[in-house]
């Protein structure tokens, strides 16, 4: 009997680690290994070697990342920047340097030009210019892109190194970030439209026209993207990409504006009021929409519904309200 690999998912207190560890945990997968920021800081590139060279663990999810919303990019450019470049860089050096084979690196779709051609295939990488809010954290990831590429391009043949990485479009779903000022646009709305529904706000107002386009995909069903991604064998997975070229895109496959986003929220937290839009505010890009068609070839598609996973992120955020007012 082959005896099951020891996982480490790095970042398992996040929104999407936490999400790979449901999902390993639902296919049986008992030895996984964790640690949280206090026991292990990555950005330390010692504490890492000497971590990787005590587990030694087969496969690695990276999915550590200093995250936020456009408010907090734009605040914290540095951090950003540096904390992220710093834990990718110790994490994959160290999985090497251990005897990993495989490693997952799990990015971000920010990685592609502001006005890529929709919807966004890999291709279009570094084909133009980044959104200048969030540049610092899109450099960091595609910076991880090509510390797993260049790592195979160099080690492959003589140590079996097969470092792979996939792109996310927006996620949300339990563990996400519900503050009112750092958070993503839908753990966002979630606050506002339950706090007006509990203040009998009558109306919500959201910057914008509320027609840019989004994509959402519920955090399991990206967990189970990077599950298959991982474990799917190397001859398909070179099939599908290319070795500059290997990262896949996660996506749900459909979009929708951000006023039928609101109109979604508002139906599952139960407020009934006015939805407005603060039309002077800027909009941002038009359209974000992942081709996910690599990774359909590849043979996984998204499960979860918009309104089922809104639904599930409500509950969650209610029970997290109901735990920090105990």
């Amino acid at each position: 009997m082959t005896e099951a690999p020891k996982i480490y998912v790095a970042g398992h207190r996040g929104m999407v680690g936490s999400a790979i560890v449901r999902v390993l945990q639902r296919m049986g997968q008992a030895n996984i290994v964790t640690r949280t920021h206090h026991d292990l800081d990555l950005t330390i590139q010692a504490d890492v070697r000497r971590f990787f060279d005590t587990e030694k663990p087969d496969q690695v999810y990276l999915a550590a990342a200093k995250v936020g919303g456009i408010y907090a990019n734009n605040t914290y450019p540095a951090e950003f920047i540096y904390e992220n470049l710093m834990m990718e860089a110790n994490v994959i050096d160290a999985a090497f340097r251990s005897g990993v084979k495989r490693l997952l690196f799990l990015g971000s779709s920010c990685i592609y030009p502001k006005l890529a051609p929709q919807p966004m295939s890999e291709s279009a990488l570094l084909t133009g210019e980044l959104e200048s809010t969030n540049e610092p954290y899109a450099i960091a990831k595609i910076a991880g892109i090509k510390l797993c590429e260049s790592y195979n391009r160099q080690y492959e043949t003589e140590y079996g190194v097969d470092f792979r990485s996939v792109m996310p479009t927006n996620l949300y779903g339990p563990g996400d970030n519900y503050h009112p000022e750092n958070s993503h646009v839908i753990p966002a709305l979630i606050r506002r439209f339950h706090e007006a529904k509990i203040n009998r706000t009558p109306s919500v107002l959201i910057w914008g026209t509320g027609t840019p386009r989004r994509e959402f995909l519920y955090v399991d069903d990206m967990a189970e993207a990077s599950v298959h991604v991982m474990n799917l064998d190397k001859k398909t997975y070179s099939q599908n990409t290319q070795p500059m070229l290997s990262h896949i895109n996660v996506g749900y496959g459909q979009d929708l504006t951000i006023r039928e986003l609101a109109e979604a929220i508002a139906k599952v937290t139960e407020y009934n009021g006015e939805i407005a839009f603060d039309t002077s505010k800027l909009d941002g890009t038009p359209r974000k929409l992942m081709d996910s068609g690599r990774l359909n070839n590849m043979g996984w598609e998204a499960k979860v519904s918009l309104l089922e996973g809104l639904a599930i992120a409500y509950n969650d955020f209610l029970d997290r309200s109901a735990s920090d007012e105990k």
